[in-house]
């Protein structure tokens, strides 16, 4: 078993190396040799140069699972959220890796594959999660979610990867109150007119709150005439 320091020299120095002479031209010997260790260690660490470029999307995996898995019953929408919530800030704290992956994946066509793989992980997660628990009684309902979700988290992703958005965690909490207000209400009762959901945040509550505005103001009860 490889210990982490090894592994993130190892991710470090390929990384480094992929930005100086290219992906394709890159060795796992010359990744190996940059990080001080041996071809032998590269292996015990990653399965392949694949590998590298995403050193811990099984991790990241198994916490969004264990997030959902550990949500209250009543749930539902919110726990999703912040199960891509996860996914996004693993991303900024990666900081210019995640943008030296981004610009691989944009032009090497096995990595874009391996990403979209990935992408497609977290949204069966989300499906199968809102599914298990009702959300919206409706099969086709949850694979709308899960697509909503997944969608507004990568537009808000590939705006800071791009270095265009400002704030993304700001962005991500206006996505999602859209998906909120779209899916929100959904796994209440037949006869409930609105239903108010809570999620954790670290944003300030003045950035919240015009998300939140949204969402109840379109959960006003129509006026009788």
């Amino acid at each position: 078993m490889v210990n982490e320091s090894s592994r993130e020299r190892l991710t470090a120095a390929a990384f480094a190396l992929f930005e100086e002479q290219g992906y394709e031209q890159t060795t796992v010997e010359d990744i190996a040799a940059r990080a001080g260790v041996g071809r032998t260690t590269f292996f015990r660490a990653f399965g392949s140069k694949d590998d590298v470029i995403f050193p811990h999307h099984e991790s990241l995996v198994v916490a969004v699972r264990d997030r959902l898995t550990a949500a209250a019953p009543d749930a539902g929408v919110p726990a999703i959220v912040e199960g891509a919530r996860l996914v996004l800030t693993h991303y900024l704290d990666e900081g210019d890796l995640a943008r030296v992956r981004y610009r691989l994946t944009r032009t090497v066509p096995a990595l874009r594959h391996r990403e979209i793989s990935g992408m497609q992980q977290y949204q069966r997660l989300f499906r199968e999660f809102a599914a298990s628990r009702g959300i919206g009684g409706d099969p086709l309902h949850a694979e709308l979610l899960a697509n909503a979700v997944v969608t507004a988290h990568n537009y808000v992703l590939r705006r800071w990867l791009r270095e265009v958005g400002a704030d993304p965690l700001d962005e991500f909490d206006r996505a999602m109150a859209d998906v909120l207000r779209l899916f929100g209400g959904s796994a209440g009762a037949a006869d409930e007119r609105a239903a108010v959901v809570v999620f954790r945040t670290t944003r300030d509550l003045d950035a919240v709150l015009p998300g939140i505005r949204l969402v109840l103001e379109d959960a006003r009860p129509e006026t009788l005439s």
